[in-house]
């Protein structure tokens, strides 16, 4: 399995600069002020760059959620009862989840894999990747073994390569798992070697109570435990899950197919967080979608170096942020390939030398 990694890890490039800068180029003649929409031009050069096009169509576009349960969650971590990680699976498949209505509007795939929910039952629709049932409760042990960490980051990996291989355009990445917002809280300290009062939030709606004994578990584990910064694997197996590891495998495997993948919320982002500590490269496939209102979203964002687009107030998860993400991209990606240069429009831009001496305007690109 190491060996797995290592081959995922050589096999990403970097963006294509001449594609961003042909992009860049076009979106200069364009019939409009210099960046005067903003972050959809910034978006359309990404967007480029990671698939060598300018304004490639984002028709496919795929959910990837993966379903795993935390031992963690034994400690009253969470509001809800762990069983409702295998109920919302099933709801997921049934169209009843906040992200499959939001998925089912903005003409979006969901993909559901099972990488370690706590249960032998079939699971409809959801493909069966089970590493395990469930993580050790990394109060008392490491919540899984190397092996696991690695297998469950090969099941991301490869699902985000069987959505390129099926023509897929854009993939987001989610999850669902009672106890999540804790090991995410856990991993997220490790790498940035912070105390847990500076990562958690309360999830979905802890009392004082449980709040103050997630920040102590977790501070507790770490110091037990002592997951290496340095080696985001080890993190993930002494104090994360199985749905974070699956969700790193996903970023890295859509970064080495050049496929672009959108981060939901607080989970998704410390995911991406682990795949970019372990090749930096992989940022430059990462779309952010909405800022979420877990508090360690923005620490892991700043990590990475990323922006989100929207201000919305989520902390559902689930992957329901990407949906809305897509349509954004692809309306960037309709501008930069159907709108009018000046040329075609028949506007001279003479008037606009001034402005774009002074760079006043500037894209991110």
């Amino acid at each position: 399995m190491e060996q797995y990694l290592q081959a995922l890890l050589s096999g990403i490039a970097g963006p294509d600069r001449a594609a961003m800068d042909a992009a860049l180029a076009r979106q200069q003649r364009l019939a409009k002020p210099p960046h005067s929409l903003g972050r959809l031009e910034d978006l359309s050069v990404q967007l480029a760059g990671i698939t060598g096009t300018i304004g490639a169509p984002l028709e496919r576009r795929r959910v990837l959620i993966f379903a795993a349960d935390n031992g963690i969650a034994e400690e009253g971590v969470s509001s809800c009862p762990q069983s409702v990680t295998l109920s919302q699976t099933v709801n997921f498949s049934r169209g009843l989840t906040g992200a499959a209505v939001l998925a089912r509007h903005f003409h979006s795939e969901l993909d559901v894999t099972d990488v370690g929910i706590d249960t032998d039952a079939a699971i409809p629709g959801a493909h069966d990747c089970k590493i395990a049932r469930g993580t050790g409760n990394f109060a008392r042990e490491p919540a899984m073994t190397r092996d696991q960490a690695l297998r469950a980051l090969r099941v991301g990996a490869e699902a985000a390569r069987r959505a390129n291989d099926g023509g897929v355009q854009i993939i987001g990445v989610g999850e669902m798992g009672i106890g999540n917002t804790t090991t995410s809280s856990a991993v997220l300290s490790a790498l940035l070697s912070l105390p847990a009062e500076a990562t958690v939030s309360r999830g979905a709606g802890l009392n004082d109570e449980g709040f103050a004994r997630k920040i102590a578990l977790i501070d507790g584990a770490l110091a037990r435990l002592r997951p290496d910064p340095g080696d985001p694997v080890d993190v993930i197996s002494k104090v994360g899950g199985f749905d974070i590891a699956a969700m790193c495998g996903a970023f890295l495997g859509a970064a080495a197919c050049r496929l672009p993948a959108v981060i939901d919320g607080f989970i998704s982002a410390v995911a991406a967080l682990c795949a970019f500590r372990l090749n930096p490269l992989c940022a430059a496939y990462m779309i952010p979608s909405h800022a979420s209102a877990e508090k360690g979203y923005a620490l892991a964002m700043a990590a990475i170096g990323l922006r989100p687009a929207l201000q919305l107030d989520m902390r559902l998860g689930e992957g329901s942020g990407c949906p809305i993400m897509f349509e954004i991209a692809d309306a960037a990606q309709r501008v930069i390939r159907e709108m009018a240069t000046f040329e075609e429009a028949g506007i001279d831009d003479g008037y606009l030398a001034e402005i774009r001496a002074s760079k006043a305007f500037q894209g991110e690109a």
